[in-house]
């Protein structure tokens, strides 16, 4: 069995995939004024499903877009798609869960389209395991683009919306130079921001760094990295920090929902620590693997080969 029997949620109903058609008049088509969310299943578990949709639902206010289901719905909703679709994947196999919510249809196509509010799809597709296994034995190559991430004076970064353009614009310039490397965009003052799903912290002794929540998205395996470091001790500041800092950092890891936590090799071709993991990014992967109880790291190298 393959993605041609995956079932998703659709408006209301349970249905093959091939049947989820939106209209090209969504408003989540024409103009990316949609928002989404994404968890990863450990060991076909559902990691912080409640964090992800409570983050979907700060993003629908920021919008103003009413879903017409409550949260607890939508968390019941994620939990019987998940649960329809495991049987498709191996038992060492593993899920990203997506949540989408567009406006739906403008007042003029509804006439043609016999749907009202929202659309709202949950759907689920296999993580990149096999395609992403080498970043955990290699680490990371970052490269930053001239494309500077949207500023929050133009829209608040920490609303996660289906217009990825900026984001998708920086990351097909670094993959030009370099096909195998991931983009961290600048902001508009020359600050480290944010990947196309990633987060990036810089190590330099015990203290993580991080940007600052307001210029980007706070993700949940970020805030997940934080609260693990806290409680093994660590300092955690949330600052401005730039390229100085990076090619000055001991270590440095991006986090991401697929990736959970993965060391960063270089920054800009400037090598990054002594080796890979650095001793606090272990730490901290090593914290985050008994706090899932799930080994992701063995996981994708298993893939290798």
């Amino acid at each position: 069995m393959g993605s041609a029997d995956r079932i998703a949620y659709f408006n209301g109903r349970f249905v093959p995939e091939r049947e989820v058609l939106v209209p090209f008049r969504d408003r989540g088509f024409k103009y990316g004024d949609a928002v989404f969310d994404t968890t990863r299943t450990f060991g076909h578990r559902l990691f912080k499903v409640k964090e992800h949709v409570e983050r979907l639902y700060r993003s629908l206010r920021y919008l103003r877009i009413d879903a017409g289901v409550t949260q607890q719905k939508m968390i019941e909703i994620t939990e019987e798609v998940l649960r329809q679709n495991l049987p498709l994947i191996e038992p060492d196999d593993d899920y990203w869960v997506t949540q989408r919510v567009s406006r739906g249809l403008d007042p003029s196509a509804r006439g043609i389209w016999k749907q009202d509010g929202s659309t709202v799809i949950v759907e689920c597709v296999p993580l990149p395991l096999r395609e992403r296994a080498t970043l955990y034995r290699d680490g990371i190559r970052v490269l930053t683009p001239s494309v500077r991430r949207t500023p929050p004076e133009s829209l608040s970064p920490r609303v996660k919306t289906h217009n990825y353009l900026n984001l998708i614009a920086g990351d097909l310039e670094v993959r030009a130079q370099d096909p195998g490397a991931w983009a961290v965009l600048l902001d508009t003052h020359g600050n480290l921001g944010e990947g196309l799903g990633s987060n990036i912290f810089l190590v330099q002794g015990r203290t993580l760094l991080t940007p600052r929540e307001q210029a980007v998205l706070s993700g949940v395996s970020r805030e997940t990295v934080m609260d693990l470091a806290r409680a093994a001790g660590l300092s955690v500041v949330e600052k401005d920090i730039d390229l100085y800092d990076a090619y000055n950092a001991d270590e440095a890891f991006l986090t991401s929902t697929s990736l959970c936590i993965c060391a960063v090799a270089s920054v800009n071709g400037s090598k990054i620590g002594d080796g890979l993991p650095g001793p606090v990014t272990r730490q901290l992967t090593e914290a985050y693997i008994r706090f899932v109880d799930f080994d992701f790291v063995a996981q994708y190298l298993k893939r290798l080969g």
